[in-house]
């Protein structure tokens, strides 16, 4: 795909903001296990950031998704992945469905602020044994007069601890698992919701992760999202770009990798000239580099297929299990020339070893991915479910 000017100008614009308002604070969020989201969504909210692809009646941008792309990409500049995962969650996770099917009414309420900042979003999908089995999940939302009331739970909810509302996925109806579900937005401050723990992890340190309880949380119907019995179409729809947003940042990250351990060992001497000179490593790191170039152009195909208007399933598919597996390669492979530094928790490499780890899980695992190309190759066992 061919970017303009434009392309680079808003590349320049995220780069500079990340260097000034990010970086300096990087490693101290990371200490926290948690980043001021309100804070960094608000400078983002000013600059444009959170609705480039957004329709300009809820003050988005209204431009097409390379942009949205130019940004994921760029967000790997940012010293950690934390930080880009919760960006990603506002822009391309828990809104786009609420920007291409919510009611102008619940648009205004919702889609506006996070735009602009000032609301933080999060995902409310994955629970305790329903993970990547989306189908499966069991969080109820029965009507009672005009409202909703929702039980169960949330799991692995990113920016949950800090949210202004979820948008929830929960069974609105019996009968089969792919026609009796609804996306609801759930405001966090409204009576029942629980956030009952923050979650720990070996990776992605500054970004909050909850697990969430629903106690009959009464909504009104009016913040479903489109149809009611649709919300297994919607979030299948929403994972198409979260996928594609983990292909693009991901592999942007493991660039950044490949390119931050050519820099140490330019650096590091050993028997008394450059690690980098040694034939092992350069041969590695350049086998490392057509790897990230091959996924990257899949990649960039995806984003001219959403573009389009077409169907990028299969291919943000592809992309997102292929960047999984070459992220462990890559950061792993990097990690190992930086010798004793690389096992040092502070050092960027082992942040990214730790933090890209998560591609080959989050958003479906690599087995799930499999699954659907499967499928859609027509081998799939017709009897499986």
């Amino acid at each position: 795909m061919q970017l303009t000017t434009e392309h680079e100008q808003l590349r320049a614009t995220i780069r500079r903001w990340i260097a000034e308002q990010i970086n300096p604070f990087v490693d101290e969020w990371e200490e926290a296990e948690i980043f001021p989201a309100h804070q960094v969504f608000a400078q983002m909210g000013q600059l444009g950031l959170l609705g480039l692809n957004k329709p300009v009646e809820d003050g988005g941008m209204g431009l097409d998704y390379s942009y949205a792309a130019v940004l994921a990409e760029e967000l790997a500049q940012i010293n950690c992945g934390g930080i880009p995962m919760a960006i990603g969650v506002q822009t391309d996770m828990c809104t786009p469905a609420l920007a291409h099917r919510g009611s102008a009414e619940l648009r205004a309420e919702f889609l506006a602020p996070a735009i602009a900042g000032e609301y933080v979003g999060c995902l409310g999908v994955s629970e305790v044994g329903s993970g990547s089995d989306v189908a499966s999940i069991r969080t109820t939302a029965r009507k009672d007069g005009d409202d909703y009331i929702i039980n169960g739970g949330k799991m692995w909810t990113t920016n949950g601890t800090q949210a202004d509302f979820c948008c929830v996925l929960a069974n609105t109806s019996e009968g089969s698992a792919h026609k009796n579900k609804s996306l609801i937005v759930v405001p966090m401050k409204t009576k029942g919701v629980e956030v009952a723990k923050k979650l720990r992890k070996i990776g992605m340190d500054s970004s909050d992760t909850a697990q969430l309880f629903f106690d009959d949380v009464r909504v009104p119907q009016r913040y479903r999202i489109g149809q009611e019995g649709h919300g297994f179409i919607y979030q299948m729809e929403q994972f198409q770009l979260e996928r594609l947003w983990g292909a693009l940042n991901t592999c942007a990250f493991a660039q950044r990798a490949i390119d931050i351990t050519i820099g140490y060992t330019r650096e590091r001497q050993v028997f008394g000239k450059p690690l980098l000179d040694q034939q092992v490593v350069y041969f590695k790191l350049a086998e490392l580099q057509a790897e990230v170039e091959a996924v990257r152009a899949l990649n960039w195909k995806g984003v001219e297929m959403v573009v389009r208007g077409e169907d990028a399933t299969y291919l943000a598919t592809v992309a997102k299990f292929k960047v999984g597996r070459l992220a462990r390669l890559v950061t792993d492979s990097c990690l190992q020339y930086w010798g004793g530094m690389g096992y040092v928790k502070d050092s960027l490499i082992s942040r990214l070893y730790r933090d890209m780890r998560l591609t080959s899980i989050g958003g479906g695992a690599d087995e799930v991915m499999l699954q659907i190309l499967s499928k859609n190759m027509g081998i799939f066992p017709k009897n499986t479910p």
